[in-house]
């Protein structure tokens, strides 16, 4: 396992636009160790920034590794970044989104640290999206030499029943809202 790879957590959040003040409960609601990555992309840079560090207060009380999305540096908090074109401002993480076995390839050679493989199941972030379900996960992600995060549709329950080799960890938006976790009974 590569150095960097010791940061990375089990569990994240990824945030997005449409959480709204759901947000902070998610934040609060994950496990201590667990990772965020701030996404938000249509918010313009100043509002991202700042959001950043209101984010960046509560990840550092709670011990939560926070990563950006997108370019551009937000915080001197950042513990690395996510995306194909995202560059490394400082030491740190690189996670990549992939949705193939060609594109996991790609991020692999790129120097992934790891890759958050979706959508798993079906989700209100890919209307529509074809789900790779448990088998194409499994044949998606075999051999790859970095750790991969399920997304798309997870949650704790979904986790634990998947029996895939290789997978790391999982990540979720809706999981950690209090009306999802009402719904679906996700332990924290």
């Amino acid at each position: 396992m590569r150095r960097r790879q010791s940061l990375l957590p089990t569990i994240w959040l990824m945030t997005d636009e449409r959480m709204g003040e759901r947000l902070w409960e998610a934040l609060e609601r994950l496990p201590r160790g667990s990772g965020v990555i701030l996404r938000h992309y249509s918010l313009p840079i100043g509002e991202r920034r700042a959001l950043f560090a209101k984010v960046a207060r509560v990840a550092r009380r709670r011990r939560l590794i926070l990563l950006r999305a997108g370019e551009g540096p937000l915080g001197p908090e950042e513990h690395g970044v996510h995306g194909r074109t995202a560059r490394r401002t400082r030491p740190g993480l690189r996670t990549m989104p992939v949705h193939s076995r060609t594109e996991a390839i790609t991020a692999v050679r790129r120097g992934a640290d790891a890759l958050f493989v979706s959508p798993v199941f079906a989700t209100r972030s890919h209307p529509g999206a074809r789900a790779l379900g448990p088998v194409g996960l499994g044949l998606m992600i075999a051999g790859l030499d970095v750790p991969v995060i399920a997304l798309g549709g997870m949650d704790a329950r979904r986790a634990r029943a998947l029996r895939v080799p290789g997978l790391y960890g999982w990540a979720a938006i809706d999981a950690w809202s209090a009306a999802d976790q009402k719904r679906k009974a996700v332990p924290t």
